[in-house]
């Protein structure tokens, strides 16, 4: 009994050669069919090259593109050709020039030898196969596909649209149930004799040369009618990507092989000589013996399509930049945000870099160059402090910015007169701790000696843009940690917020012993009672008392209790 072995060929022939000489050494019998789109010459001299072996064998060619007909066409006179030469062989196994056996051929002829009834071929219902990539599953069996996926993609389109639109449908014949799987099996001659001789096959055949993708549907249907015991896995070790296109497997990934237990794999890049040298030339203890199991890497392959379609948290892919919502999480690390505290107290990033040990910048996103720690003008990753670069995309300058620091916490001043492009990114970062005290932008106005005019239109703007920032942290799309004082609540008890905000950065629950100064808030009271005289409404700063009287200017620590043992 021998395992006779069909290859669809059509590039890198110098590879083929020496896979088919593989496999002849060992006793396979083998058809190969060759792309019609190979040049005559180059084939011809393919032919030759093989022509001292007289186990192998050439069909007809046919022209196979992807998702067409041509590829179950010469399959099939592949196979027939093959049941025809060699009455002895019980098992047909579907490969392709990239193929690479990873074990021993005796391990495979001893392997189907103790299953002759057993086909191995993938076989699932179209709402059972979750590998569909395209938009088209059970539709692939009720619409006509007459045009090229690849070379007439817009006639593809419109056809398809123009079939959704009257609702046309195909009736499948015979009462056949469509079934999916990968294109590379191996059949019991049982199987494939009854496939290929049945007297409906001239009917299947014109139903399957108008369906997309025939060629992980054909056999893989009609199996399902004919076959006494079908195992739905393929004996080709194939693993495809989210847009369900194939792995290329390299010399570096010799192990990854190795642990699969497989005895084919697909699909071997031409130039990968470490593997055609271990997997070809070791023939005594290529792999261990043991029932293919490549479920064994499958979680190595899972991490590689999560690492492709989402990568890590904060940084982007060249692939991964173009679409957004592809990120996995605007930034890599948590980082704090303030908005109106540099406002409100005298030197308040040094009193917080004290505090907290975090790297504590300025005004990061404001009117001017951004307000690095220390002033620098340069910081990790050649990020640079220019308004100009930083506002061509404030978004990147913000994932940029807690990325190249990553491993000290970072923490920025924010305002309403910032730029807003990174408002509402903020507001949807997980990683995002953001304290704001609304109305805190008006001290800079107070403390200012320009015009009331001037002073009340910039203030109607700010308290717009403000009002915009807080509804969007207050929004159900609104992720990030965030805690909102008014000033004037703020102002009457300052040191429970101040503890709060400090607690969630540090995590160390200790008590504040040191605070930063309140800036002079005489007069202020008095300044927004004229601002509302003057037809604005600061609503944002709470009930701030008219007297400066009311308000405390100092800010006393709490005293830490101790107990007292008896």
């Amino acid at each position: 009994m021998s395992v006779g072995i069909v290859m669809l060929v059509h590039s890198a022939l110098d590879r083929a050669e020496q896979v088919a000489r593989h496999w002849s050494a060992a006793g396979c019998p083998i058809v190969i069919h060759c792309d019609r789109n190979v040049p005559g010459k180059t084939y011809a001299a393919f032919r030759k090259s093989l022509s001292d072996i007289a186990t192998i064998h050439f069909s007809r060619r046919y022209r196979c593109e992807w998702g067409t007909w041509g590829l179950v066409a010469a399959t099939q006179d592949a196979s027939e050709m093959m049941l025809a030469s060699y009455p002895d062989v019980r098992h047909v196994y579907l490969t392709s020039g990239s193929c690479l056996p990873l074990r021993p051929v005796a391990e495979l002829i001893n392997y189907l030898a103790a299953r002759p009834q057993t086909d191995f071929i993938e076989s699932a219902t179209t709402a059972d196969v979750p590998w569909t990539v395209g938009g088209l599953d059970e539709e692939r069996f009720t619409l006509r596909f007459p045009f090229s996926w690849k070379r007439h993609r817009k006639a593809f389109d419109w056809y398809v649209g123009v079939q959704r639109r009257t609702r046309f449908r195909r009736v499948m014949p015979n009462g056949l149930v469509p079934h999916m799987g990968s294109q590379w099996w191996c059949l019991s001659r049982a199987t494939l004799s009854s496939i290929l001789g049945d007297s409906m096959r001239p009917t299947f055949d014109k139903y399957f040369k108008k369906v997309w993708i025939p060629d992980e549907s054909y056999f893989q249907s009609l199996a399902r009618i004919y076959s006494s015991h079908i195992e739905s896995r393929s004996l080709t070790l194939s693993k495809f990507d989210f847009q369900g296109k194939p792995h290329i497997f390299y010399d570096d990934h010799l192990q990854l092989l190795r642990r699969s237990d497989c005895f084919v794999a697909r699909k071997i890049w031409p130039r990968a000589n470490r593997l055609y040298d271990a997997f070809l030339t070791d023939a005594g203890a290529a792999m261990k013996r043991t029932e293919p199991n490549p479920g064994k890497i499958d979680r190595i392959f899972s991490k590689a399509v999560e690492r492709r379609t989402r990568g890590r948290p904060g940084l982007y892919m060249q692939s991964r930049y173009p679409n957004d919502g592809w990120e996995n999480g605007l930034t890599g690390a948590k980082y704090s945000v303030f908005q109106g505290f540099s406002e409100l107290f005298e030197d308040f990033e040094g009193w917080l870099a004290r505090t907290t040990g975090c790297q504590v910048h300025g005004h990061v996103f404001g009117p001017e160059d951004a307000q690095f720690a220390g002033g620098q003008s340069v910081i990790n990753g050649a990020l640079m402090s220019s308004a100009r670069l930083r506002d061509y995309n404030a978004r990147d300058f913000l994932t940029n910015l807690i990325w190249n620091t990553r491993g000290q916490r970072q923490c920025f001043q924010y305002g309403p007169r910032a730029n807003q492009d990174v408002a509402w990114d903020m507001a949807k970062d997980a990683n995002a701790q953001i304290s704001v005290i609304s109305g805190a932008w008006a001290v800079p106005l107070f403390q200012s000696n320009r015009s009331f005019v001037e002073i009340r239109r910039e203030a109607a703007w700010l308290q717009k843009v403000e009002s915009e920032f807080i509804n969007a942290l207050r929004s159900p799309y609104s992720k990030g940690h965030f805690h909102i004082w008014s000033m004037a609540d703020f102002v009457d008890s300052p040191m429970e917020p101040l503890q709060a905000a400090i607690e969630e950065i540090s995590h160390h629950g200790r008590r504040l012993t040191e605070v930063p100064k309140m800036v002079d808030l005489t007069g202020f009271g008095q300044f927004l009672q004229d601002l509302k005289n003057q037809g604005m409404h600061p609503y944002l700063m709470g009930d701030f008392p008219a007297s400066s009287d009311d308000i405390p200017f100092v800010i006393k620590p709490v005293r830490k209790p101790y107990p007292i043992q008896r």
